[in-house]
């Protein structure tokens, strides 16, 4: 299993301490954040995860910046991505709360992007979940989005993050977002 540091509101300093003590995947959710962060800690053995949402029009700086975008989930990134970056590494997010404000695809649409993704070329990797804060939807959303990644092969299943991890390691993820757990409060 794969810890990717959140390192959102964190300083650069942070990152490589982080990386000192054997932390080699970091996550951001502004692409700001992360051509700084990346440009700053400067180390080839990181590696950088997307996790935010994808704006059509700073896809090219993400692209630049990330080794990994993890959250595709419409067609229009999909189309992006492939045209600015072929072959380009990414997870499809899906959303299982159906909430206007949440980023991904619906569960009954999520093997159309993939096949749409795989079909432009894209090394789709994984699936990437954002839980709901109520125990019993979690687990219930990470079940589902396991059987996602095992229904489309991917080999990775991004989910879980500070205070879901154990919900989400019991059921099967390959990949925790931590942040807070590891660095502390935000600032």
């Amino acid at each position: 299993m794969r810890v990717v540091a959140v390192t959102k509101t964190f300083s650069a300093q942070d990152v490589r301490v982080a990386a000192m003590v054997g932390l080699t995947t970091f996550g951001e959710n502004y692409v700001d954040e992360l051509c700084r962060k990346r440009r700053e800690v400067d180390n080839p053995a990181t590696q950088w995860h997307y996790l935010g949402v994808l704006q059509t029009n700073k896809i090219a700086r993400v692209l630049g910046c990330a080794d990994v975008v993890c959250s595709l989930s419409r067609t229009r990134e999909v189309e992006r991505v492939a045209a600015l970056a072929p072959g380009a590494s990414v997870y499809c997010q899906v959303d299982v709360t159906g909430g206007a404000t949440r980023n991904g695809v619906a569960p009954a649409h999520f093997g159309d992007l993939v096949l749409r993704a795989r079909d432009a070329g894209l090394d789709v990797r994984g699936v990437m979940v954002v839980a709901p804060v109520e125990p019993s939807a979690a687990r219930a959303a990470f079940q589902l989005t396991r059987a996602l990644a095992d229904q489309w092969r991917l080999d990775e299943c991004s989910m879980g993050m500070s205070d879901d991890l154990e919900l989400a390691c019991q059921s099967g993820t390959t990949e925790l977002r931590i942040g807070r757990a590891l660095f502390g409060p935000r600032v």
